[in-house]
Parts: structure tokens; C-alpha cells; sequence
């Protein structure tokens, strides 16, 4: 589903074409975007993890996160031999206490969240125990929201290729909430989102995170009659 179609479903499932400035058609960019909001912090998906690579400087202890960064999966200094040695996640006071002074200098063991990044305050930055002696290169394996389908220019995302029923269903809770809907239509949303947002889970918090090999192919008991038994 491309953000026409949902666009489309959207205006449909809610019977309301209001295209006055300020009204429900204006305000559909806003009750799908909110929806996504909704998922991505509900289900953890590999389409919601990136990988970048930098550089440290060598004596600054300070590195600045990503524009798109939200969460932390892990960081690693590259060695020269290619190697990787990951840091451990600590809070600031830690390395503060650990290593008080800049001249404390060496290959990254630690790192924290530090805060706002001080040559652009609505962004972050880590702060790394100890400094940096070198240019190390890191490698970032970070959580972030892709851009929306209101705004990617083909329109698509994975979301409304591979889950449109949780995007839709969860645009229809916003934009019945900005109705103010019946509470039984609110309901029947409700359910539907639920029920698609628990198969999300599956695929994303379940199936994408084993194998047949280690885990084994699930299997369901059924009786004589083909009914799911415990």
C-alpha cells in the first residue's frame, strides 16, 4: 500500500472527504505519522535499525550521534586489524570518575549518552572513557524512525508494503479520535490493530530472530477434526 492508496483507505473507512483548511483530509499526514510513531516504538524491526561508520578525534572524548538517532544497539572501535572491540554502555558519572581528567587517553572501553551536542543543541552526543588517543574508526548500530510515507518520495515504505493492515487500522484510531468517533467504531479499530499489530510482533520480535536450525519449525497440535488443541 503506496500513500495514495492509504490516503485513499483512510478517507474511505472514515466516510469523510473534508478538505477545508485545518480539517480531516489536511490533518491525514498527521494521524499516519502518528500511527508509525505508534508501531515503531511497539515492535522492534530490522527496517528500524542503520549502521554508520565514523571517526573519532584523536584526544576529544565527545562523539556526536546521528541527526536520525533515537537509541543505542551497540558501538565498536576498529582496530587496525580490522577487529572489533565493542564498548561497554556506562552513565556519565562512571566515566567521569574513571577517567577525571582529558589527558586519561586510550583505545575506548566505555561510552554514555552525554546529552545535547554543543554545535547543535537539539541533537545528541556520547562521551567515551577514556579519550581517544587516535582517529579510531567506530561503527554505530543504531535505533531510528525511517522517514515517513507522508514524506518519502516514492511514496512506499516498508511498513505499507509488508504491514499496511497496521499502518491503516492504526491511522483510523487517530483520525477517530480527531472525530470523535463512536466508542464502538473506536473499538472495532482497536481490535483490528491489535490483531495486526500482534502478528508485527511475531514477525519482528519472534520470527526474524531465530532459525529453523536452532529453533526448530513451530508446530501447532491439532485434533481428528483439525481444531488447534493444546
Amino acid at each position: 500500500m503506496n500513500y495514495t492508496q492509504l490516503v485513499a483507505a483512510i478517507e474511505a473507512y472514515s466516510e469523510n472527504y473534508d478538505t477545508s483548511t485545518g480539517g480531516f483530509v489536511d490533518n491525514i499526514p498527521v494521524f499516519v505519522k502518528n500511527a508509525e510513531q505508534r508501531i515503531y516504538n511497539t515492535v522492534q524491526l530490522p527496517s528500524l535499525r542503520k549502521n554508520v561508520t565514523g571517526t573519532l578525534t584523536a584526544n576529544n572524548k565527545y562523539l556526536s550521534c546521528p541527526i536520525d538517532f533515537l537509541a543505542t544497539y551497540s558501538i565498536a572501535v576498529i582496530n587496525p586489524d580490522t577487529s572489533y572491540t565493542y564498548l561497554l554502555n556506562k552513565d556519565v558519572n562512571f566515566i567521569r570518575e574513571a577517567y577525571p581528567t582529558p589527558t586519561d587517553t586510550g583505545v575506548p572501553a566505555y561510552y554514555a549518552l552525554f546529552g545535547p551536542d554543543t554545535s547543535a543543541i537539539n541533537e545528541l552526543s556520547f562521551i567515551l572513557g577514556p579519550t581517544p588517543n587516535s582517529a579510531y574508526t567506530v561503527e554505530l548500530h543504531y535505533f531510528y524512525f525511517p522517514e515517513s510515507i507522508t514524506t518519502v518520495a516514492t511514496g512506499q515504505t516498508w511498513l505499507g508494503d509488508n504491514f499496511e493492515s497496521a499502518l491503516l487500522y492504526g491511522s483510523l484510531l487517530e483520525a477517530g479520535t480527531f472525530m470523535k468517533s463512536d466508542p464502538d467504531v473506536m473499538g472495532v479499530y482497536k481490535q483490528r490493530y491489535d490483531e495486526a499489530l500482534g502478528l508485527l510482533k511475531r514477525l519482528g520480535d519472534g520470527m526474524e530472530r531465530g532459525d529453523a536450525y536452532r529453533d526448530g519449525q513451530t508446530k501447532l497440535n491439532t485434533n481428528l477434526k483439525g481444531n488447534v488443541v493444546a
